[in-house]
């Protein structure tokens, strides 16, 4: 059977839970030092990514290599793509080469469902445009979980540039799915559009984003944007939405400061809250091999190409 993930939307409650437990004997495992499982004997798994990265794509491909699987990686600059080849072709191509997974990034919303319906393989989206990205919310919820052994109940505030952020498209979709409370807070210029629409609430200023939270969560902020105007200077944006020492003491005891990387240092995160023992960028990090080989390993289960 077929089986692809392509959006925190696609995946129940159940699948959530099913992988996020999976996960922890991944962790378990690579943490003992079980880098050489036969789970994935004779798989293989295909990165394709046609834009830049370090964590993701190293991430998938341990995930393989740890669980048994031969995996390898392609990345545009070195492929077919360069001489004009479209997207179905080049994953057709992969496909006939008997790929059991194809994990793709990719600047255009919905790639990788567009791949999904010409291929044999299963396929895993590894960050689609502003869309989603489904297996970086899978890693930072087990990161809470793992923290504070459930996500009901939890209060999540994700603070930067929501609108441009996958990962926090992915978050608030997945976070609420499992019972979680969200919040976002950013300049109005770096909200979406008909972010009241979803499950999730808009803070007005930092305090209500901050204070009961258990969870913040930092994104990136573009430096990109600044150019367009969308905000007046990395200063400004620190002063008013960074995450300070000072701030987190309105949180809840306990609280977590999560970063998908890579972070800008003293703009999204203040230094020293960056290189404390409250933030679990580090820790995602592991867990994103962890959570990323239990959803190859129920990927390519039981697969049979027909």
């Amino acid at each position: 059977m077929k089986r692809d993930f392509l959006t925190m939307a696609d995946a129940s409650r159940e699948q959530i839970n099913e992988l996020l437990v999976r996960a922890d004997f991944m962790k378990k495992s690579i943490l003992d030092g079980k880098k050489d499982m036969d789970l994935l004997k004779g798989k293989n798994v295909i990165t394709l990514f046609y834009e830049n990265s370090t964590r993701t794509r190293c991430s998938f491909e341990s995930a393989a290599k740890y669980l048994g699987a031969s995996a390898l990686g392609i990345t545009t600059s070195g492929s077919s793509v360069k001489k004009g080849e479209s997207l179905i072709d080049t994953a057709v191509t992969l496909d006939k080469m008997m790929a059991d997974a194809i994990i793709i990034r990719h600047s255009v919303a919905g790639a990788p469902a567009i791949i999904a319906k010409h291929v044999k393989a299963g396929v895993i989206n590894a960050g689609d445009g502003m869309h989603a990205h489904p297996t970086q919310a899978l890693l930072d919820m087990y990161t809470m979980r793992e923290k504070f052994g459930e996500l009901k109940g939890l209060e999540v505030a994700i603070i930067g540039d929501v609108k441009h952020s996958r990962v926090a498209q992915s978050n608030i979709v997945g976070l609420s799915k499992m019972g979680a409370k969200v919040k976002v807070f950013a300049p109005n210029t770096l909200m979406p559009k008909g972010i009241e629409n979803q499950p999730c609430k808009v803070c007005k200023n930092a305090k209500e984003a901050f204070e009961g939270s258990d969870v913040i969560m930092g994104l990136r902020i573009q430096l990109e944007r600044q150019q367009k105007g969308l905000f007046p200077s990395v200063e400004e944006y620190n002063r008013f939405y960074g995450v300070s020492a000072e701030r987190l003491k309105m949180c809840n005891k306990g609280v977590i400061v999560m970063h998908p990387g890579p972070a800008n240092r003293g703009i999204e995160i203040d230094c020293d809250v960056l290189d404390s023992q409250v933030c679990y960028k580090d820790e995602q990090v592991t867990n994103g091999v962890a959570t990323r080989m239990a959803l190859l390993e129920w990927v390519c289960a039981d697969q049979k190409r027909k």
